[in-house]
């Protein structure tokens, strides 16, 4: 907006509430200037991140909060605070070992012991600390003051900010409302109490812990009990145990329903001949990806045979293929359902999420529970960690296909499966290959975390390289896996690279 036309005074009485007049004079003179304009807000100035909150300007509010509370413990604690606190714990915990060792020595002493020594020269080295610790202590107290004044400075400063960017931020704000009426202006009783409540209750709590730090024991530490966590663990193991003596048939379906798909890849690659795969790979590559992505697999295959890794590297190929071809014929018909359905997509959506934030190591653990160690265990995991992306991209390519399209097909009569096959997914597909590529990569990090479980192939020798630090076999492993996961990335997404 450059123009006060664009201004409408009455739009501006409605958000503020109070005050309009100077808002709407204040408004104006920002949308006529294309260049920084001072506006000072004297509100903002006095009551800093409490005015933000009022206005339901939170996510300002909560920054200039964290440095107003942070500024005004410094002040505190430099002019009132016992900012010495440690140096003189840790003196009385020296004079504590002091004095035990003075018995010590005292009774050395009357026993004409040859340890006298030691304990006088201990005796003294703790002496000596105590002396340090008092120095340290004398100057950290010396700096109270200006620990102190550098909180003023702070303090005013960040005061005198909100003022000037007060009604910047403010009329950003108006813009947004104007435009979606379900933004809250704020300025209700709600808001006056809840930033006010708020803001006193942040920053006197944190002044009292940082600068009274034995004031409250409460702060020391989080409020718990040794059988909470007792029981929760008997909670979670009792819960695992009937999980794995009732879902048994279900466990065991899916045991052999991977290890066929496993034993059928580990015979096809590790027990034919190195040339046959070798000749077969080289020409379905040419096939999907072309000539030079031909030779490429067969240079990445011969550094694997020249090098050793033949067996392994077949075993990790059948592992990796495993996985990924798992997770790619569960994930599209699954990316495809959501798409259609949005409730069920939301639904899942915070499974996946899970699926990828939690730490490797820690869904191995029921992982492991139900199936136990070994290549079938290693493929889950791998399927946990690395199938979510198609899902997600799979849904995000449907989506993303043109309305204008689907609505000239279906005015030609196409059906649904015609619409699907013929139109969303050859116009998806380039984002659907992109979530296949992110699915082998993810594959492909967890091949010596598998490794752990008895999976064996190249990861094995990673994890071997990391324990006895051999540099070499590490890195040549690596870079193994690293081809391993290159062939099938360009064997499966061709030439339909994004």
């Amino acid at each position: 907006m450059t123009d006060n036309d664009f201004i409408d005074p009455d739009q501006i009485h409605e958000f503020v509430k109070t005050r309009p007049d100077y808002y709407v004079r204040e408004f104006q003179k920002i949308n006529n200037s294309t260049r920084f304009v001072f506006s000072l807000n004297l509100a903002a100035l006095l009551f800093g991140s409490i005015w933000f909150g009022i206005r339901n300007i939170w996510n300002w509010a909560l920054a200039f909060l964290l440095i107003e509370t942070f500024a005004i413990v410094q002040v505190i604690r430099g002019l009132f605070g016992n900012i010495s606190a440690e140096a003189y714990q840790k003196i009385d915990q020296i004079q504590s070992t002091i004095d035990f060792r003075q018995k010590q020595l005292e009774a050395a002493i009357e026993s004409n012991s040859d340890k006298v020594d030691v304990f006088e020269r201990t005796i003294k080295s703790l002496e000596d600390s105590i002396a340090g610790y008092l120095q340290e202590a004398q100057r950290i107290e010396a700096l109270g003051l200006w620990i102190a004044v550098g909180g003023i400075v702070l303090f005013l400063a960040i005061r005198i900010f909100q003022g000037v960017s007060a009604n910047t931020i403010l009329e950003k704000r108006f813009s947004e409302w104007v435009s979606d009426r379900s933004i809250s202006p704020g300025m209700m009783m709600l808001n006056f109490v809840s930033s006010t409540v708020f803001a006193i209750t942040i920053i006197v709590l944190s002044t009292i812990h940082y600068s009274f730090p034995n004031l409250v024991a409460l702060f020391a530490d989080f409020p718990t009990h040794p059988d909470i966590r007792l029981l929760s663990i008997d909670g979670v193991e009792n819960g695992f145990d009937y999980a794995v003596v009732k879902g048994d048939a279900i466990f065991t379906a899916i045991t052999i329903g991977i290890r066929s798909v496993l034993d059928s890849l580990e015979m096809l690659f590790v027990k034919t001949p190195w040339i046959v795969v070798i000749g077969a790979i080289a020409v379905m590559t040419g096939l999907s990806a072309g000539p030079r992505a031909a030779i490429y697999s067969v240079a990445f295959l011969a550094y694997m045979g020249l090098l050793g890794f033949w067996i392994k590297a077949m075993t990790t190929l059948a592992l990796l293929g495993t996985a990924a071809i798992l997770s790619i014929t569960i994930g599209i018909p699954l990316g495809i359902y959501c798409s259609t359905r949005p409730r069920f997509y939301a639904f899942i959506r915070p499974i996946m999420d899970f699926m990828q934030t939690m730490p490797a190591f820690v869904f191995m653990i029921p992982v492991i529970a139900f199936f136990g160690t070994g290549k079938v265990a290693a493929v889950i995991i791998t399927m946990i960690f690395g199938g979510t992306p198609v899902v997600r991209l799979t849904v995000l390519g449907l989506k993303g296909v043109p309305e204008t399209i689907r609505e000239a097909a279906i005015a030609y009569g196409a059906s649904k499966w015609f619409l699907l096959t013929k139109v969303d997914l050859p116009l998806a597909m380039p984002t659907i290959l992109a979530g296949v590529n992110q699915t082998v990569m993810l594959s492909l990090a967890m091949v010596v975390v598998a490794s752990l479980i008895g999976a064996k192939g190249l990861g094995q020798d990673v994890l071997e390289a990391l324990q006895y630090a051999n540099v070499g076999q590490g890195i040549l492993a690596g870079i193994a896996i690293l081809f391993c996961a290159l062939i099938l990335d360009r064997v499966i997404q061709g030439k339909k690279r994004v």
